[in-house]
């Protein structure tokens, strides 16, 4: 996972983050965590029932008044449905694009590969890697349009309102990508061949856009950075896991036993920067 720099650059504290997948599991987790450490949070996902049930439950985690939440339902394999996300997250957030974006949504149906539906296949696809490319790309989108660039838009801090924002003389602060991945794209097995492909993928795109980031941040040395992370947790125990054993192969769970897992709210907190 790397080395964990001295200095925190991943400050959420009086910020928007926004959580695709965000109503249940590690996205959930991840909302109430960073509520607690005064983050907004936006949350999206299908289930407009989960979306405020999660919401009500990361509202929980916030320590004052002027954080604000918000959920969104939405299909994220269709890249307009991303755009429209971000769109609204903006107006919502009183202009300003989020300040992270954290795309936790996805899907695992570990079965044999010739016994895998084409459509299950395509499905896993859209499902782990183009619901993330294209939150990305409109967030990306978002960041680096020039007049984004040109006012330094997330050299903020909330007003007395919690979302009208106002510009403060600091540096300013990173604007954070983040990826979830999986382990199965160091090291795959028998039953994951619907699922691993899609998170190698995502993991080449994370690598991709590091370094067109670096050349954004080179032209634009007074902009906000766009700093891009990918996590690669192993098993995690949530809904969708006890979903996944329900088609998994005695293989496949056979292979995976020395595989302890963790649950969401351990993976949540122990990211490489440590979610501070």
């Amino acid at each position: 996972m790397g080395v964990i720099a001295s200095k925190n650059e991943f400050v959420v504290n009086g910020r928007t983050v926004l959580i695709t997948g965000g109503s249940r599991g590690m996205g959930l987790e991840v909302g109430r965590q960073l509520a607690e450490k005064g983050a907004s949070i936006v949350i999206v996902a299908r289930d407009q029932k989960r979306l405020i049930e999660g919401i009500e439950y990361i509202k929980k985690g916030a320590i004052t008044e002027d954080q604000r939440f918000h959920q969104i339902s939405a299909d994220l394999t269709s890249a307009a449905e991303c755009t429209r996300v971000i769109s609204e997250t903006t107006a919502w957030n009183g202009g300003a694009p989020p300040d992270i974006v954290w795309c936790c949504a996805g899907s695992s149906h570990p079965t044999l590969f010739i016994d895998t539906p084409v459509s299950q296949l395509e499905a896993q696809m859209n499902s782990n890697y183009f619901s993330s490319a294209y939150m990305a790309h409109a967030a990306l989108k978002s960041w680096l349009r020039p007049q984004a660039l040109s006012r330094n838009g997330n050299n903020r801090t909330p007003n007395a309102t919690g979302f009208g924002q106002v510009e403060t003389s600091s540096p300013p602060l990173s604007r954070h990508l983040i990826f979830t991945a999986s382990f199965l794209c160091f090291y795959t097995f028998a039953g994951y061949s619907p699922y691993s492909p899609t998170k190698a993928a995502l993991r080449s795109l994370s690598d991709s856009l590091s370094q067109e980031m670096n050349l954004y941040a080179a032209a634009n040395p007074h902009s906000p950075a766009v700093k891009i992370h990918t996590i690669f947790p192993a098993t995690i125990f949530t809904e969708s896991y006890e979903a996944e054993n329900l088609v998994k192969t005695d293989l496949t769970k056979m292979l995976e036993e020395s595989d302890d897992g963790q649950t969401a709210e351990i993976v949540a907190r122990e990211t490489p920067w440590g979610v501070a």
